[in-house]
């Protein structure tokens, strides 16, 4: 019983100093009363564990709307040049990209074989 009025505690001191709201602190207060913590450490680590998958959650959220709009805006410009060039096949733009000739490094002539493996003559 001095277990679970000590995490009931910490519980409410969190909520009163904003550290948790009132769904995080209930969803803790269940698992006080069910005996999941077995101190006020472990449930000190539950409530960060609790609040930094929020961050994550929040973090991922934001990600994922930025990549929308992007997206979304990317996805308008390209109708936006389909209907232009639909509309005046002549007057739109044509991307041509030039190619520029590469010089091709010469090749040295490699010599016969049998020319590097023939021995000089021996001297008198």
């Amino acid at each position: 019983m001095r277990r679970t009025r000590v995490l009931r505690r910490l519980l409410k001191k969190y909520r009163d100093n904003k550290k948790i709201n009132k769904h995080i602190y209930h969803q803790l207060y269940l698992a006080c009363k069910g005996n999941q913590f077995k101190n006020k450490s472990v449930l000190m680590e539950a409530v960060h564990k609790i609040k930094a998958e929020k961050i994550r959650d929040a973090d991922i959220d934001a990600q994922r709307e930025a990549r929308r709009a992007k997206n979304s805006v990317r996805k308008d410009k390209r109708s936006a040049r389909k209907q232009a060039s639909v509309a005046d096949p002549v007057a739109a733009p044509k991307v041509v990209k030039e190619e520029k000739p590469v010089a091709k490094p010469e090749k040295e002539e490699k010599k016969p074989k049998e020319a590097a493996k023939a021995k000089p003559a021996p001297k008198k």
